[in-house]
């Protein structure tokens, strides 16, 4: 998910590593989360300092990059799978956000999800990312059946698995570019040195490196965008998930936003928008349409 005008990251950095311990278990971050921690997979209850949280597994600890768990997974498997998924709010009257949705998303697909206000759509991305659970339906993210998963684990697999790129860009005002970055890795298991060097790649491949040491505050609207792309590939992927990711850019900008998506999607990064822009949708190879809580794909 190469993005930009560099070369393609590293094997062994293609997406989140895990770690050895010296018994030579494979081990990764066991945190759940809420808010922002939530998308980044860690909670605030479970941590001592955040000094702590940023620091890892120790230095000095046996440690050794993995090949992604899903590379063994059988060929041809969805990273996303959805069937008969719907979603119903109770009260006075029944709503129906989701209507027996079913899809798939294929590793390397760019799909574009677009309705009017009302339709669905945004119920559908909280599902899709883990923020909320389906009333009935099957929902399969990278393989793992997600319905039986606890709070805790959800929060692990959505930080492992789905890199979020917001409207807002919420970038921390009093964090560099380069510590932006490198807080998206905050609950990734991995040492601190091999974190910072994935900060270093991805801000190259965003075409950010002369930005690293300036605050948010300092940036155009794009850079900032492109700062909140390089975090969510940071911890390396499985699924791109974009909320109206130019809706706070003109033109000019956001189509500099989309060339960036187009170039991540063309090195395989699986990427799906939501929007409400059509020029937007019609970057994206696969084009759904969401009516009264119903897929169409045009």
């Amino acid at each position: 998910m190469t993005f930009g005008p560099s070369q393609p990251l590293p094997a062994s950095t293609a997406r989140q590593p895990l770690w050895r311990d010296h018994r030579g278990r494979a081990r990764t971050a066991d945190r759940g989360g809420l808010g922002l921690d939530d998308l980044l997979g860690g909670d605030p209850r479970h941590r001592e300092t955040e000094a702590e949280a940023a620091a890892g597994p120790p230095e000095s600890a046996d440690t050794e990059l993995l090949t992604p768990a899903r590379a063994a997974e059988p060929a041809g498997e969805p990273v996303i799978l959805l069937e008969g998924v719907s979603r119903t709010f109770s009260g006075a009257v029944e709503v129906f956000a989701l209507r027996d949705v079913s899809m798939t998303v294929a590793p390397g697909d760019y799909v574009s999800i677009t309705g009017t206000s009302g339709s669905g759509k945004s119920t559908l991305l909280n599902v899709l990312g883990l923020l909320d659970r389906p009333t009935v339906g099957l929902y399969r993210l990278a393989g793992v059946d997600t319905g039986p998963l606890g709070d805790k684990a959800r929060a692990r697999l959505r930080a492992s698995e789905l890199g979020f790129v917001f409207q807002g860009f919420h970038l921390m005002p009093k964090r560099t570019v380069f510590e932006n970055v490198l807080l998206g890795m905050a609950y990734s298991g991995v040492t601190k040195r091999v974190r910072r060097e994935r900060v270093v790649a991805v801000l190259e491949q965003v075409s950010l490196t002369h930005r690293a040491a300036f605050f948010p505050s300092t940036l155009s609207g794009g850079e900032r965008q492109r700062v909140a792309v390089a975090r969510a590939l940071a911890k390396g992927p499985a699924v791109l998930l974009a909320d109206e990711p130019t809706g706070n850019l003109d033109a000019a900008t956001s189509g500099e936003v989309l060339d960036l998506f187009d170039e991540l999607n063309r090195a395989g990064q699986t990427v799906l928008v939501v929007t409400h822009d059509p020029v937007v949708a019609e970057r994206a190879s696969r084009r759904i349409r969401m009516s009264d809580g119903r897929l169409e794909e045009t």
